[in-house]
């Protein structure tokens, strides 16, 4: 193997049939750059999709409703549907043992000021459950706990963006705010990777926001995180059951969507799950067929070209050479060539993913696309041994051949 006239004699070989070495690295190479072309890109849709969840929890769960349209139990159309604190209860009790994450929501609109800086921001009064469902990523200070909720404490969490409009560069925390007339403390700053929208929110704690804005118990939605040992199915099964049970609690009819609905991401990672499988397979068998292909075609080249090359085995054997060592020179020879043009056609493709990228997220939201590579690497080891025993068994066949008759093939 590191026989440096072996590999003198090998590289004089290359050098000589130039062609030759050109035709079955090129077949190598152009395989391994179609299939790096194909994972790239399903690599790429797989990384839009995630990047679409990434906002909320994996487990996220929401119940939202509004006006009926369709009457039921003698109750008329149009009819609104309100959540309240009842309904929150009976969700946390009676699903205790499938619920990792809880949190209700009141949804508002409010104008906030500090000094002589203001704007209107959404706001949404929550409970503590709400920064793990949310991906809230706390860079200052505390999110809201059971004890504001308890107090009904007059404290809010807000925005990077929101304590970048009202304090710029100054320090937030400790401050007091003024939120439509009323004060509250600053407890908190958030980030979030939803973007700009998420980080202009504030929140505040729930409680709070019942007693001071119309000094009820209703909700806006409730949003859980169900139990991650559930499986998909599970999952999917529990948000159903929930959404016939809270159906019947509010007598809604069975099958009006409009008056309530239940957001379960269970059902949205299996049917992604389903897709990006289905699209793995497809691109694998068209994959398999472009590494087939480079398989055949280095065969009938190996073929020919020991074909070609059977007058100077017969001249080695004359000269002494074994058999053994006639076979592994070819095999050598061939190892090299494939590998080199793998490794290139995996450059290339590399190349060509990374060029092309942009425009594929901006035109066709294939986000970083891709390829792992040991993927592309175990492709290009199946080159390589198909390589060396398309090489491996004429060379071995032609070795065999007295040198006499070697001598006189055409």
């Amino acid at each position: 193997m590191f026989d440096i006239d072996r590999w003198r004699e090998i590289f004089q070989s290359i050098n000589k049939n130039k062609l030759r070495s050109v035709m079955s690295g090129f077949t190598v190479a152009f395989a391994i750059l179609l299939f790096t072309l194909l994972f790239g890109v399903v690599t790429g849709l797989s990384n839009t999709f995630k990047e679409q969840f990434s906002d909320d929890a994996a487990n996220f769960m929401s119940v939202r409703v509004w006006r009926t349209s369709k009457p039921y139990k003698g109750l008329q159309t149009g009819r609104t549907i309100q959540l309240k604190n009842e309904d929150f209860n009976f969700v946390k009790n009676e699903y205790s043992d499938k619920i990792e994450l809880l949190t209700a929501r009141v949804n508002r609109s409010a104008n906030i000021s500090y000094k002589n800086k203001q704007d209107n921001y959404t706001i949404q009064a929550v409970h503590p459950d709400h920064q793990f469902l949310e991906k809230t990523i706390i860079e200052e200070g505390r999110f809201i706990n059971d004890r504001d909720l308890k107090e009904r404490a007059k404290v809010i969490v807000i925005g990077r963006l929101v304590k970048q409009d009202l304090f710029g560069e100054k320090p937030a925390l400790g401050k007091r705010v003024n939120v439509s007339g009323i004060s509250y403390q600053v407890i908190g700053v958030f980030s979030d990777e939803g973007g700009d929208n998420q980080e202009r929110m504030n929140f505040m704690p729930v409680t709070t926001a019942q007693m001071i804005y119309g000094n009820n118990d209703k909700l806006s939605q409730i949003v859980l995180g169900y139990n991650p040992e559930l499986s998909l199915d599970e999952a999917i099964a529990f948000g159903n059951k929930m959404e016939r049970d809270l159906r019947k609690k509010l007598d809604i009819h069975p099958d009006d969507q409009s008056a309530l609905s239940v957001s379960n991401m269970a059902e949205a990672n299996k049917g992604v799950g389903q897709f990006l499988l289905a699209l793995y397979f497809i691109v694998i068998f068209v994959g398999s067929g472009t590494l087939i292909a480079g398989i055949i075609g280095i065969s009938n080249i190996m073929i020919f070209i020991i074909k070609e090359r059977t007058k100077e085995f017969g001249i080695r054997k004359a000269l002494g050479a074994s058999p053994a060592s006639i076979v592994g020179m070819v095999v050598q020879e061939s190892v090299l060539i494939t590998t080199i043009a793998g490794y290139l056609g995996l450059l290339l493709g590399t190349y060509i993913l990374n060029f092309i990228g942009d425009g594929l997220e901006e035109d066709y939201f294939i986000k970083d696309p891709s390829v792992s590579p040991g993927i592309v690497i175990g492709a290009t080891i199946v080159l390589i041994l198909s390589g060396l025993i398309a090489a491996y068994v004429p060379a071995k066949k032609a070795a065999r051949i007295k040198p006499i008759v070697a001598l006189r093939a055409d």
